[in-house]
């Protein structure tokens, strides 16, 4: 059996695009008898931005009520907490001595942050991000990570980290491999197609929450920017319609090409409308099953305590692997 991991960060709130890019298909992954999916809550990369106490705890129950709600099944499926197994940073401490500064240096991540704020105030922990999230990978052998386009080169570093260390002590780590849908992988923004759609965006106008009032949804697709012209199709020329008939593709499960038929000698205000009402169908239930775990802690709790034992068992033997590899025990 396949085993793939991948996890939701507790910062912000969910969005469309992280649910059209990685979550929808999650729960569909987790349906799947030849895999075995583990899906984690990376609290320690939260704390990059420094989040109170009391809100990293709401959002990471929140983290794990949208994977309940996107369709993870937890009967199937491992969810846990990143920081309720120690092996994470322990490996994260180890790897560190099998990363270049070269590579982190070229991590786009970093590279954004010390462009727009400059890189002598950044923390060492967002620095640091990219070997903690190979940790993850690593300590639970698994061959493929779901991930969106933008955490591609994370997992190509993991992939570089894992062959270093090989070369070096024998095989000891599995080489994974990301992967990414074809379609929708990256969601762009609703008010400017050139660039993500993003929870850590000022101005949110272009970025649907999975959070927003199901009216404030409707508002957002019908208030989306369009390319010149009238006729509803995808192009290299037309980045926002792509844009918005990619999200009605993941969504209906209609090809993009059925999409543009139905709309021939139809205009952009018909698309966006009908988009309107898909888009808050598909987001209304979402938000119902979530708010419903969000009210049963129990639930949560024993979720995360079956997630936990598992984790920490696989987790434990690796990094115990790993020790013996070096030398430290």
């Amino acid at each position: 059996m396949k085993r793939v991991i991948s996890g939701v960060k507790p910062t912000g709130d969910v969005t469309l695009g992280n649910y059209l890019g990685a979550m929808k298909r999650w729960g569909e992954m987790s349906a799947d008898t030849d895999l075995e999916c583990l899906f984690f809550v990376p609290d320690l990369h939260a704390l990059n931005i420094r989040p109170s106490a009391d809100d990293l705890r709401m959002k990471t129950r929140s983290a794990v009520a949208w994977l309940l709600a996107c369709g993870v099944n937890p009967d199937k499926a491992v969810i846990f907490k990143q920081s309720e197994v120690p092996a994470h940073s322990e490996l994260t401490c180890i790897l560190n001595n099998y990363t270049t500064l070269g590579e982190l240096n070229r991590m786009t991540q970093f590279k954004d942050k010390s462009q727009k704020s400059g890189a002598e105030g950044q923390l060492v922990g967002l620095y640091d991000y990219p070997v903690l999230m190979a940790a993850d990978i690593l300590l639970y052998d698994v061959e493929e990570v779901p991930v969106g386009e933008d955490q591609k080169q994370h997992v190509e570093l993991t992939r570089d980290i894992a062959e270093r260390f090989n070369n070096i002590h024998g095989r000891t780590f599995v080489v994974p491999k990301p992967t990414i849908q074809a379609t929708g992988a990256r969601i762009m923004d609703l008010q400017d197609p050139t660039k993500k759609m993003s929870k850590s965006d000022a101005d949110q106008s272009g970025c649907i929450l999975l959070a927003d009032n199901v009216d404030v949804i409707s508002r957002k697709i019908k208030r989306a920017v369009t390319d010149s012209g009238t006729v509803v199709e995808a192009g290299d020329d037309k980045p926002a319609l792509t844009n918005l008939l990619a999200i009605y593709s993941l969504i209906s499960g209609k090809e993009v090409s059925e999409i543009v038929a139905d709309y021939v000698g139809r205009g952009y205000g018909d698309f966006k409308s009908d988009l309107a009402d898909l888009v808050v169908g598909a987001i209304a239930p979402l938000q119902g099953t979530h708010d419903k775990y969000m009210a049963d802690a129990v639930a949560i709790d024993a979720v995360l305590a079956r997630g936990r034992e598992f984790a920490q068992g696989v987790a434990g033997a690796k990094i115990y692997a790993v020790k013996q590899r070096i030398g430290l025990v």
